[in-house]
């Protein structure tokens, strides 16, 4: 998160929001918001959710939140759909499918109870990319897999693998690899290329 958010442009206005703050940003338009457990009378709770849905009042050009886990997930979802487009999140789960799942499961346990086809809709417009990151046994942490959100299909969110890891076996039996293109050309280039951002395309061809 810290390498992401770290090549966001100096110009833009920034809102963090995390449970204590770890993320070390650069850039001189940023605001730190952090929540806070209530106090001894069980009162001055300040959460995650509360504090997304302040950050829309701040004029953000992009908002960070540390980690989503519970129904915040679905006040992230439509602070992307309206207009903080290049906002980072981070949620725990085992691949990019499970994570999708679990931002929907999350996101039920709104007080709106929207319907799964509606959250499925916010999830497929406002998530582009997924960026999965396994823990190996090493204690190494690798990116295994980029994984591009395509939209919609017969109510299901699609999804397509930009780069995926594999494994080298290793004698020793330690996980070796490398992340290597599936040969996808991510549907976003288009939408980069429109911002003036130029990509290789040679990035996402497979070796012979």
């Amino acid at each position: 998160m810290n390498i992401l958010a770290s090549l966001i442009p100096a110009d833009e206005r920034i809102v963090t929001i995390e449970d204590s703050a770890e993320l070390r940003l650069g850039q001189d338009h940023v605001v730190r918001l952090e929540s806070r457990p209530p106090n001894m009378e069980k009162i001055g709770e300040i959460t995650i959710r509360d504090l997304v849905r302040n950050a829309l009042r701040m004029r953000p050009d992009r908002i960070v939140v540390g980690e989503v886990r519970d129904a915040a997930a679905l006040d992230m979802l439509q602070a992307m759909n309206t207009g903080h487009d290049g906002s980072l999140s981070t949620v725990h789960a085992n691949s990019s499918r499970d994570a999708l799942s679990r931002i929907e499961t999350m996101a039920s346990m709104s007080e709106l109870r929207l319907p799964v086809s509606i959250i499925r809709e916010q999830i497929g417009s406002a998530i582009d990319l997924l960026i999965h990151i396994e823990r190996f046994r090493d204690g190494i942490r690798k990116i295994t897999a980029i994984t591009e959100v395509t939209g919609l299909d017969q109510g299901a969110v699609k999804l397509q693998d930009i780069f995926h890891y594999v494994y080298e076996k290793q004698e020793d039996g330690s996980p070796m690899g490398a992340l290597v293109p599936t040969g996808c050309l991510p549907d976003c280039l288009e939408d980069l290329y429109e911002r003036g951002v130029e990509v290789d395309r040679s990035l996402f061809e497979v070796s012979a």
